[in-house]
C-alpha cells in the first residue's frame, strides 16, 4: 500500500516506538491520527506533524475507541492503516513468598496489551472494510508483540502471555478477512532505546546490551518505524510475525 494520502491510526502514538511510527508515516505522506491516553503527549505529537490529529482515548474502553475512530473518519474520511504499539510492562511472580500473585495485576496487563489492541483493531478494521480497494487492498494492521512472547523471563507471565496472544491473533483474523483486502502482521521487537528503557539504571542497560549479539546495542525507534513502513508497503506479507531484535534470545534468568 502506498502511504501517500493514506490515513493511519497509531495507538500508543504519544511516546516511544509509537511516536516514531507517527513521525515516519507522516514523513511518507500519510495523514496520522495519534491515539493515546496521554492527552498532553497526544497533542504534542499531533501538532508536530504536517497532518496530525490528536485522539485522546483509552484503548481498553469500547465506547472510547468507537468514538475515536468515528472522529478519525469524520476528520480524515476513513482508516487505511492501524498500527498498535500501546502497552505496559509489569513484573510479578505467580507465587511470591508463599502467597498467590496478584490476579488484578495480571488482568491489567493482559487487558491493556492484548484486549486493548483487539479493541482498536476491531473498530479500525470495520472502517477499512468500507474502503474502495486499491490494487486489491483496503487496509493494513501492524501489531506490536515482544521477544518476551518467545523467551519470557521469571516474573513476566502477564507480559509474555499478552504479547504471545497478539501473535496468536494474526492468523485467524487474516483468514477471516481473506478476500476482503485487509492484511494483519506483527512485529516482535527486542530491546529498544525508548523512554521505558531510558529509565533503567545504566548498569542494567549495559547488562541488557551485552546480551545482544549483532549489532550489540539497543534498537533505535526509527528502525522499528522503518519495518512498519516496509510491512505496509509489501502487499504479499500477511499473518506473519517478524522478530526485530539483533538475534537476541533472552536467558532464563
Amino acid at each position: 500500500m502506498d502511504l501517500k494520502n493514506k490515513v493511519a491510526l497509531v495507538a500508543g502514538g504519544a511516546s516511544g516506538l509509537g511516536r516514531e511510527v507517527c513521525v515516519d508515516l507522516a514523513r511518507a505522506g500519510a495523514l496520522v491520527a495519534v491515539l493515546d491516553r496521554d492527552e498532553q503527549g497526544v497533542r504534542a505529537v499531533a501538532e508536530s506533524l504536517p497532518r496530525g490529529l490528536a485522539i485522546p482515548a483509552d484503548i481498553t474502553d469500547a465506547a472510547s475507541v468507537e468514538e475515536a475512530v468515528e472522529r478519525v473518519c469524520a476528520e480524515f474520511g476513513t482508516v487505511h492503516i492501524n498500527i498498535n504499539t500501546a502497552g505496559v510492562v509489569d513484573a510479578g511472580k505467580i507465587v511470591s513468598r508463599g502467597k498467590p500473585g496478584s490476579f488484578d495485576d495480571f488482568h491489567r496487563v493482559v487487558n491493556i496489551n492484548l484486549c486493548g489492541t483487539f479493541n482498536v483493531m476491531r473498530v479500525a478494521i470495520a472502517a477499512m472494510l468500507r474502503n474502495d480497494p486499491e490494487d486489491g487492498e483496503r487496509g493494513v494492521v501492524v501489531n506490536t508483540s515482544s521477544g518476551a512472547a518467545f523467551e519470557g523471563q521469571p516474573g513476566q507471565a502477564a507480559y509474555s502471555a499478552s504479547k504471545a496472544g497478539l501473535i496468536g491473533l494474526a492468523l485467524p483474523i487474516a483468514r477471516e478477512l481473506a478476500g476482503k483486502g485487509v492484511r494483519i502482521n506483527t512485529i516482535a521487537p527486542g530491546l529498544f532505546d525508548t523512554p521505558m528503557s531510558a529509565g533503567l539504571p545504566q548498569a542494567v542497560r549495559d547488562g541488557l546490551t551485552a546480551e545482544i549479539p549483532e549489532p550489540s546495542r539497543l534498537g533505535r525507534p526509527e528502525e522499528f518505524a522503518r519495518l512498519v513502513r516496509d510491512i505496509v508497503g509489501n502487499g504479499y506479507l500477511n499473518a506473519e510475525c517478524i522478530r526485530l531484535d539483533a538475534a537476541v534470545r533472552m536467558s532464563h534468568r
